[in-house]
């Protein structure tokens, strides 16, 4: 079916909307987390139960991630009324007695999950409520793969209100007017960009979404694209007629496998449907999309590498100007925006500049969504209004910090962000206040840290990602980031003496200032915030020859206390024979031999060795 008109569309979602099979949905979590934890199969329990004769009163939905990795398997009852409750740590054997309780009963043994979140477009009760979904408001609530379930939520209704109501340089405006800043880091304005490309000569022009999503610990684009793949494409279709563009490319990682064939699928219902292809919604626009495989490289997510990329070329970024909007694939003016970017736009188009900046903070309205991961307990996608505090997203959404230890630092922006303390989680998210206090939003990760990292380590670990992924073309990042690296490993070998601490600081600054692009301007970040938050640590390494957190090997010792029994456990067990000592006598470690394993600790029953 090809629908022509807006009204066709209006129409259409009306009949869908009132087809009422009077049943209650079983939303299956079937994201890449999801899978992973066993969600087929739980899936698969939920199918043969309504098969026994469930299928009048339950019909099974699969869903992309609903955030809520930290309990996955998970699913969600829903009727027709709104009403639901979700489940966590779902296993298959629970799946008759949650479907037996329905929406109001309680399933024994069933893990009970409260939502934590509301959908602004909806304006539904937000009280006490931190998350408000508009990037994942489609996001764990349809079926990815049917078109259908997407426009029963005004799918596509904002590009037919452009096409039909609205000229190009009044979507743009609109964009600008919304404030909508760029998800992928850097915030700069989504619309002047549109209005960059727009203001160039008629030609060719792209539309490219990048969706190579790299910061270890992030996966907010991934669950978009597996979700929700078609409020992308209805976004990359409207940029495209602001800017005058009739092709576009989504720009994704090959890691991705799941997110592609969903993709496809979209891309494929789109233009059977006319929303994609020759004459949309009856009028002159073409438009089209085609997905371009990525193969890992980080610095590929910066826009003009990942141009090079799609053209055949090496991953390398290039001075800008000219900038893309100017002169970007094959030298035509490219607009770059990244998911979540894209998933914003269609809820801004139909609801208005407004409302969206009625969500947020005066000078970044809206959401940001962010992944959870590191030393919390709940592990997952959030989606909060700018200017939430770190404090509410760790301690509320995130549930604290894991086995109850004590928080020490969150990482935001990625490999390239900086770490945040304790006495900055009152601090409201939002791109200046980041910047402010040495860190940055990026496309958001967010890695917590408790008491047991070590600061210098973590720095390292940063630099080491930063060094791997660098493309080599300026010396700043490629031998300058290197010889940070190896500065900080010397440090965690107890080789750094007080000077290279004022080499590893001028040196950062150095690249700060001079490095190509911006994982090189950015690299040092981890560096200089840790200095700066944590400089303790660095001369305990340094004068001391100590790493407070017991992290770094090469400065630990593991000696063996008078609790000694003389069980010689610790002696069998040691890889490299350390461990000496007649049975029945206190045993010694010749530290000499031994490589700070810790196995002897592991498996002492009697608490008799120390790590110092």
């Amino acid at each position: 079916m090809r629908i022509n008109s807006l009204e066709a569309l209006k129409d259409y979602k009306s009949r869908l909307c009132s087809v009422s099979s009077g049943k209650t949905s079983v939303l299956m979590s079937l994201g890449t987390c999801g899978l992973a934890a066993g969600g087929a199969k739980v899936a698969d329990a939920i199918r043969a139960e309504l098969d026994k004769g469930l299928s009048g009163k339950y019909e099974a939905v699969s869903v992309g991630c609903m955030g809520l990795c930290y309990c996955e398997p998970t699913i969600e009852l829903r009727d027709e009324t709104g009403r639901s409750a979700i489940y966590g740590h779902v296993t298959p054997e629970q799946i008759p007695a949650i479907l037996a309780a329905g929406l109001d009963g309680e399933a024994a043994g069933a893990t009970k999950v409260k939502r934590t979140w509301y959908y602004p477009e909806e304006e539904e009760n937000k009280d006490g409520v931190l998350q408000a979904r508009i990037a994942l408001r489609n996001t764990g609530r349809i079926d990815p793969e049917k078109i259908d379930d997407y426009l029963k939520y005004d799918g596509y209704q904002a590009l037919g209100k452009v096409l039909k109501t609205m000229a190009p340089e009044a979507v743009s405006k609109e964009i600008l007017d919304a404030m909508l800043r760029g998800r992928g880091g850097a915030g700069f304005p989504t619309g002047k960009k549109w209005q960059f490309a727009a203001a160039q000569p008629k030609g060719q022009k792209y539309m490219i979404c990048n969706a190579d999503e790299g910061d270890p610990g992030a996966f907010m684009d991934r669950a978009v694209l597996e979700g929700d793949p078609h409020s992308v494409l209805e976004a990359m279709a409207i940029g495209a007629y602001a800017i005058g563009a009739d092709k576009g490319i989504i720009y994704i990682r090959a890691e991705y496998p799941l997110a592609i064939e969903r993709l496809q699928k979209a891309i494929k219902q789109a233009r059977e449907m006319g929303f994609l292809g020759k004459g949309i919604f009856g009028t002159s626009f073409d438009f089209d999309i085609e997905l371009k495989y990525g193969a890992g490289a980080f610095v590929c997510g910066e826009e003009t590498a990942l141009i090079h990329s799609i053209e055949g070329k090496r991953g390398e970024p290039t001075f800008k100007p000219p900038f893309p909007a100017i002169q970007g694939l094959w030298k035509k003016p490219t607009v770059v925006n990244n998911v979540e970017t894209y998933a914003n736009v269609a809820a801004i188009i139909r609801k208005g500049a407004a409302w969206f900046k009625s969500v947020g903070t005066p000078g970044s309205p809206g959401t940001k969504v962010f992944a959870l991961a590191g030393k919390i307990n709940c592990v997952g996608l959030v989606e909060v209004p700018m200017g939430t505090t770190l404090r509410d997203i760790i301690f509320g959404l995130g549930g604290g910090i894991l086995n109850n230890r004590g928080f020490k630092a969150v990482q935001t922006g990625g490999p390239s962000g900086g770490c945040i303390t304790t006495k900055n989680l009152d601090t409201p998210i939002d791109y200046e206040t980041l910047k402010s206090i040495g860190s940055m939003m990026g496309s958001g990760g967010m890695i917590v840290m408790d008491e047991d990292n070590c600061m210098v380590n973590i720095a390292r670990f940063f630099l080491d990602f930063t060094c791997d992924e660098s493309c080599g073309k300026c010396t700043p990042c490629r031998i300058g980031n290197r010889r940070l690296y190896e500065m900080l490993t010397d440090i965690c070998r107890g080789k750094g003496t007080e000077e290279t601490l004022k080499e590893l600081r001028t040196l950062s600054n150095v690249i700060k200032d001079t490095a190509l692009c911006g994982l090189g301007q950015t690299s040092p970040n981890p560096v200089l915030s840790t200095l700066d938050n944590f400089f303790e640590e660095y001369e305990a390494h340094v004068k001391e020859k100590r790493c407070p957190a017991g992290v770094c090997t090469a400065l630990l010792k593991f000696t063996i206390n008078d609790n000694c029994i003389g069980c010689g456990l610790c002696a069998k067990n040691c890889p490299t024979g350390a461990i000496s000592g007649k049975i029945k006598s206190k045993h010694v470690i010749d530290q000499d031999k031994c490589i700070k394993c810790g196995v002897c600790q592991q498996k002492c029953k009697f608490k008799a060795i120390d790590k110092k």
